[in-house]
């Protein structure tokens, strides 16, 4: 890894046409590099060539374009460069998409056949001479609004995927006049030229390079206005400078002088555009909260050794017996001769963080710590996503793996440290749990009186649930259900296990959504009661283990493995919404997630 430290982060854009393949195997040798190199950003892969937007230091970013450049069809590679104090990602993302810029046309493919394309020079050129030629802006309409080619035809669209209904708008008879199509740097007009020869246009030429090309090789010539630029300049001059634009926090937007003057536009809230101020005020709020949850996990809080003291209080049943007994009785997956070595390495303290014996007696109440030598916590995900807040609740959309609350080799690097370092003074409690593998809706409550409202309905079984698992096989029924009861003592990683003798009543109902070719099935899943792995163990009982479990394997059997390390494919179920009575109106809320990749297409 790179060590040479820099006070400016370094960014780059590039796109480039190109055949590609294997892109799983280089999906994944990038985000083993952009990991060791600390790099954020995202590059998107296709069979059609790479699209990415990354930041870090100097030599992180060389090392990333030398690898590129040795991909077959990326050797020229040539990005666009600029600088910032502050890394502007908050994640690395290489993702496989059918698209590098979303068109949604099939048979277009600019690696083999693109439109001619024209220089700055001979546009100028052209324009100088008044040349008869209609200059096609095919960017959306929102960048338009900074500027443009005097006497330019606005393709009129709001995203890129609009274009082909907008060509079918245009004058027939321009199908044999010269059409120069241009956009910001040039990656738009790669597909657009193609469609619109397709379309019987007879003589498209595209602006090599875009406009910014053409702003550094012959300035504001025949332009009206600056550019618009997707990164935090929003707006640059024929000059290449940033200039005083800004861009609207809620609908991005970019606002001119006279736009910031006008009163509803509210730095950071609001635009003439959008004006919208309670909604507004909800989406700041959470924006702000979300940028202190970053700085909170950044880095991670457990990367630092440091000893951890887990609470264990004495219940009544253990009143009077010795303190070894009472603690290996309590935690009775672990094994009795592990406990004879804490106490040996005087890792069990009292409430004055003394070491204890263990024939020490132990009271009902009383309270010992159990002491963890410093040590790093494994990694964990941290793009935690707010998706409600107000002073009783917050509903939060955990990513995975990532802990609840401290248990095992986790204590800092969960979402309750992390949401109480943000919230402090507050303690936001979690009203219900999820495992660490489970991504999706989390309700926490910000005071103990809120808690004593929200808890208890999930106690009671009062909230609705629903989630999406992905499993192997095909359910036969588009409906069925799971009353398996299911076993309160702990196994394999903590894994529980169907019961039918003393095990406690759980039931869960299914719903097929989708049976896939690659053998997997989507289903939502209702739990109607609240017992530890439900949905996992009812679905491996049923012979529907879901994908990417690390416990609850095929062929009914169990793994060793509890929590997932960062990276590997994920456990395919979340927590897609929550019902249930709001502690502020009293009446039925119902919250929903943002459904996960996994849920959308099979698994590769």
């Amino acid at each position: 890894m790179s060590a040479t430290v820099s006070n400016q982060i370094t960014n780059i854009a590039a796109y480039r046409f190109a055949e590609l393949s294997d892109l799983k195997p280089l999906r994944e040798n990038l985000i083993a590099l952009c990991r060791q190199e600390r790099l954020k950003g995202t590059i998107l892969l296709s069979t059609e060539g790479i699209n990415l937007f990354v930041a870090g230091s100097a030599e992180c970013i060389d090392i990333l374009l030398r690898t590129l450049r040795d991909i077959p069809g990326l050797g020229d590679l040539a990005p666009k460069f600029s600088l910032s104090e502050h890394q502007p990602f908050s994640r690395m993302l290489v993702r496989i998409k059918k698209e590098i810029i979303a068109f949604g046309v099939e048979g277009i493919n600019p690696a083999r056949f693109t439109s001619p394309k024209l220089t700055a020079a001979t546009l100028k050129q052209w324009l100088d001479e008044g040349r008869k030629v209609t200059l096609l802006d095919t960017r959306n309409d929102y960048e338009i609004k900074l500027g443009t080619f005097r006497g330019a035809l606005p393709a009129g669209i709001d995203h890129f995927r609009d274009f082909p209904q907008a060509v079918a708008k245009l004058p027939e008879a321009l199908k044999d006049e010269p059409v120069v199509m241009f956009c910001t740097g040039g990656i738009r007009c790669e597909k657009a030229g193609p469609y619109m020869e397709s379309q019987g246009f007879r003589n498209i030429h595209q602006l090599d390079g875009g406009i910014l090309k053409y702003f550094e090789e012959c300035g504001g010539a025949h332009y009206d206005g600056e550019c618009f630029v997707f990164d935090q300049r929003v707006g640059v001059d024929p000059a290449l400078r940033e200039t005083d634009s800004s861009q609207c926090f809620r609908c991005l937007s970019p606002l001119a002088a006279d736009d910031q003057n006008d009163p509803r536009y509210v730095a950071g809230k609001s635009c003439p555009f959008c004006f919208k101020s309670q909604e507004e005020e909800m989406t700041l709020s959470i924006s702000r909260r979300e940028e202190a949850i970053r700085n909170a996990a950044t880095p991670l809080p457990g990367s630092t050794p440091c000893d951890n003291f887990r609470p264990i209080v004495i219940p009544p049943e253990y009143d009077g017996v010795t303190i070894l007994e009472a603690i290996a009785s309590i935690f009775s997956h672990t094994p009795h001769m592990d406990w004879q070595r804490i106490f040996e390495n005087s890792c069990l303290l009292d409430s004055r963080f003394q070491p204890v014996q263990p024939s020490l007696t132990a009271h009902r109440g009383d309270r010992f710590y159990r002491k963890t030598p410093a040590d790093v916590e494994p990694e964990v995900s941290v793009d935690i996503r707010v998706l409600h807040e107000d002073e009783a609740i917050l509903v939060i959309n955990k990513p995975a793996p990532l802990p609840i609350h401290p248990s095992g080799r986790f204590n800092r690097n969960t979402l309750q440290a992390i949401l109480q370092t943000v919230y402090h003074p507050q303690k936001p409690r979690p009203a219900h749990r999820l495992d660490a593998n489970t991504t999706g809706l989390v309700v926490f409550t910000r005071t103990r009186h809120f808690a004593k409202f929200v808890q208890p309905q999930f106690e009671r079984g009062d909230v609705e649930k629903t989630y999406l698992a992905r499993v192997m096989g095909h359910p036969p029924q588009d409906t069925f259900f799971c009353d398996a009861p299911i076993g309160e003592e702990p196994v394999n990683a903590g894994a529980r296990q169907v019961d039918t003798e003393n095990g406690l009543p759980a039931r869960t109902e299914f719903r097929v959504i989708r049976r896939d070719p690659d053998g997997t099935a989507l289903l939502e899943a209702r739990p109607l009661t609240g017992r530890t792995n439900q949905i996992r163990l009812h679905l491996w009982h049923l012979g529907f283990p879901i994908c990417g479990d690390p416990v609850y394997l095929p062929g009914h059997a169990l793994g060793n493995r509890q929590t997932l390390p960062l990276g590997e494919p994920p456990l395919c179920l979340h927590a897609w919404k929550l019902t249930f009575r709001h502690p502020l109106t009293k009446k039925a809320t119902t919250f929903e997630a943002p459904t996960p990749d996994w849920s959308f297409e099979p698994l590769a």
